[in-house]
């Protein structure tokens, strides 16, 4: 089965920032943008635009590119060919998901029946896991 990635809502796993976390961010982000990012950048390490309470972006319409899943935006930053995007998104969304709330966490169980990934055993971080756990 293929899974599609698609962001699931008020999750937010994305939205922690913290800079410590992403070491490389001056190698894809301009200097305008990584001064944008910093400037995101809340004291707990959550962006400043997150709702923490109703779990959602406050400028989701006019976040900025680097906040994009777009096809462009990981081809310019990453160097992700737009074919390659659904797999290193959804990695990615593991990734980000596992590392704030745990990979058996009810963010990631929502993440994976959005994406299709029902009754299937995936692998995160060394530890096998059944999506049905």
């Amino acid at each position: 089965m293929m899974a599609t990635w698609q962001c699931v809502k008020n999750c937010g796993a994305c939205c922690e920032l913290t800079p410590a976390d992403r070491p490389d961010l001056s190698e894809y982000l301009t200097p305008d943008e990584l001064a944008t990012y910093m400037s995101l950048v809340g004291e707990d390490g959550w962006c400043i635009n997150y709702d923490k309470i109703k779990r959602e972006c406050t400028i989701y319409e006019e976040r900025p590119n680097f906040c994009r899943v777009e096809a462009n935006t990981f081809e310019t930053l990453y160097h992700v060919d737009p074919k390659d995007l659904n797999e290193f998104a959804i990695e990615c969304c593991e990734q980000q998901i596992s590392g704030i709330y745990g990979n058996k966490s009810a963010e990631m169980d929502r993440f994976y029946d959005a994406i299709g990934l029902d009754n299937v055993v995936i692998e995160i971080h060394g530890e096998a896991r059944n999506s049905d756990d």
